[in-house]
Parts: C-alpha cells; structure tokens; sequence
C-alpha cells in the first residue's frame, strides 16, 4: 500500500487538518505560557523562602534564651501565612489568565474548524455518491452481460419461454 500523494488528498481535508493542527498549536502555546508562568512563580517562591529560612536560621542561632527564640518562631507565623495567601493569589490568576486565553483561542478557531469540518463532510457524501453510482453503473453492466444470452434465446425462439415437448412424466419413466 502506497501512502496518499498530494493528488489523492482532497483539498477540504487537507484544510481542515489545517485548520485542526493551527486550532491545537495556539492551544498548546496558550497551555505552555500558563506554565511558564506558574513555573516562574514557583521559582520566585522558592528563592524566597530560601532566603528567608537562612536569615530566620540566622536569628534564632543569635538567640540566648528560650523566650526569645519562641518570640522570632511566633513572629514569622503571620508573614509566613500572607505569603501563602499571596501565592495561592497568583496561582489563581495565572490559572484565570489561561483560562481566558485558551477561551480567546477557541473563539478564534472554532468557526474555521467547524467551516472546514463540514466541507469535509460534504466532500465525503459528494465521493460518497459518485461511488454509489458508479457501482450502481458497473452491477447494472454486469446483469446486462450476464442476461444478454438469454435474452438473445428468448428472442430466437420467439416472445418467451418455451417448454420442452415431452410431458414430464414421460421422460422420468424410461427404464434406464
């Protein structure tokens, strides 16, 4: 089996899948984008707490007693929790920021898909139908061959079928 040439694939499919890889490249950008961003976040995040627990490592092995080690514990409990709060925020508007990107694409691409698709469609009922009737043609050519000599006896021998002139019984009752 040969695969397909340019010739033998037609122009409406050719442009849907087109339009059907254009529709999925934006996508997987948009896709991509949102996390690249996230990603970014996380590394921002990371670099942070990074330095934060090494200057917090560093004012509680300054301490010299055990109230004002719990003093500098309890003090980083509240900015700790508006950070998360923070993150939890950004997370939120990339993931909101992607959804309305991929929601923009999909508006984009989606009236183009979908005209491609149907003129898929059509192109397929359209083969669809010349195959039909060219099938149709070729069955109605080959009973014609094959009732042709019939039809040629029927007419020798006058309007129709003819029975033989023996009667039946006749001919069953000779001793072989």
């Amino acid at each position: 089996m040969q695969p397909f040439t340019k010739e033998e694939v037609p122009p409406a499919l050719k442009s849907h899948l087109d339009s059907q890889f254009s529709f999925m490249t934006d996508l997987s950008k948009k896709m991509f984008e949102g996390v690249q961003r996230l990603g970014q976040l996380n590394v921002q995040v990371a670099q942070t707490m990074m330095e934060e627990s090494i200057n917090s490592a560093h004012q509680l092995a300054q301490t010299t007693s055990p109230t004002e080690f719990l003093s500098i514990i309890t003090s980083q409990v509240q900015p700790a929790a508006e950070k998360l709060r923070a993150y939890e925020q950004h997370v939120r508007a990339i993931s909101a920021g992607v959804h309305v990107e991929l929601s923009k694409t999909a508006e984009q691409h989606v009236p183009e898909t979908t005209r491609t698709a149907a003129a898929v469609a059509e192109e397929v009922v359209r083969r669809g139908d010349e195959e039909t009737k060219k099938v149709t043609e070729r069955q109605k050519a080959a009973f014609d061959r094959l009732t042709k000599p019939i039809n040629e006896a029927q007419h020798q021998n006058g309007s129709g079928y003819q029975p033989s002139s023996q009667p039946l019984k006749q001919s069953m009752s000779k001793p072989a």
